[in-house]
């Protein structure tokens, strides 16, 4: 709720951080088009032969031929195999940088407080900083689905950073958060994980991210019989994790990938793979048969307005 209506701080210092050069290799790992300006950010997921998806990502061009990949906390050991298999040049410099998410209506605000510097760059962009006396790479990127940034800094001054931001937010009502909010906001969000909702076995248009994939490979690609669809549980006090069965028609078709509460909805959400044309569904949950509306889109602001809000205006 307080990154809803002010802001949430949260330490994704975990997350995987991974230094890349070889455009090429990159490019033709990667599902999107990564050959952008310096200073976009490009959400991709890197492909095998099969187009199964072997990573999720976020790709920041900081050079001519200087990349900052970001994988998820548990993923970086074996992204930076995958990347040199491939012949791509990749250091691993997770340690090197710590990582502040500050998300929501009021973030702007409160990293106003700290910096002279232009805030106002547009959705999917990088800038470098400064916020207090410390140097920032400043990230207009959410897995929340509210206005913010990723603040990546070196890590001795990842305290500094912290208390600088938790200074000016408090007073907001900036509340630090967790992986367990991220998590629910996520889901209300739609945004994928790793290893539970899409996998090497699935493909970006399986998945639901055929957005993510730049025209030609997206061309070349099988068309699915089933879509990574979204569902919303009839019973508010019937929570699915992963693994249940779901039934259509009364016919076993598919297990849960992952799910939870939406507290921004109230409303328990869970995906799983079905085929496209399915409106209705039931989720076994504690020994008993839940129904499900299966929906598309975002249950929370399916226009996207608060991510791409402008509060400088």
């Amino acid at each position: 709720m307080a990154t809803r209506d002010a802001a949430g701080l949260f330490d994704q210092t975990s997350f995987g951080k991974l230094e890349v050069s070889g455009l090429e290799g990159l490019q033709r790992l990667a599902g999107n088009d990564v050959d952008r300006a310096v200073g976009a950010v490009v959400y991709t997921q890197l492909l095998n032969e099969r187009d199964g998806i072997e990573a999720d990502v976020t790709v920041t061009r900081l050079g001519e031929d200087r990349f900052r990949v970001v994988t998820g906390t548990a993923f970086g050991v074996h992204d930076v195999a995958l990347l040199r298999r491939h012949g791509i040049e990749v250091r691993d410099v997770t340690s090197a940088y710590a990582c502040y998410c500050l998300w929501g209506p009021k973030a702007y605000r409160i990293l106003a407080k700290l910096t002279g510097d232009d805030l106002s760059f547009g959705y999917m962009k990088a800038r470098e900083i400064s916020v207090g006396y410390v140097p920032v790479l400043a990230q207009r990127v959410t897995f929340v689905g509210e206005f913010g940034w990723e603040l990546y800094c070196p890590a001795e001054y990842g305290l500094t950073l912290w208390d600088s931001l938790m200074a000016a937010g408090s007073p907001e009502g900036m509340r630090p958060a967790g992986y367990r909010a991220i998590d629910s906001m996520r889901l209300e969000k739609g945004y994928r994980v790793w290893g539970l909702d899409i996998t090497p076995e699935t493909t970006p248009l399986e998945a639901g991210l055929g957005f993510a994939v730049r025209t030609e490979r997206k061309a070349a690609m099988k068309r699915p019989e089933s879509e990574l669809a979204c569902l919303l549980l009839d019973g508010e006090r019937d929570v699915a994790l992963g693994g249940e069965p779901v039934r259509l028609d009364g016919r076993p078709v598919s297990r849960v990938t992952s799910g939870g509460y939406g507290y921004r909805v109230d409303r328990s959400i869970a995906y799983a793979y079905l085929p496209p044309d399915a409106s209705r569904v039931e989720v076994g949950v504690h020994g008993k048969w839940i129904g499900a509306d299966v929906v598309t889109g975002p249950v929370y602001d399916p226009a996207h307005e608060r991510i791409r809000a402008t509060p400088w205006k």
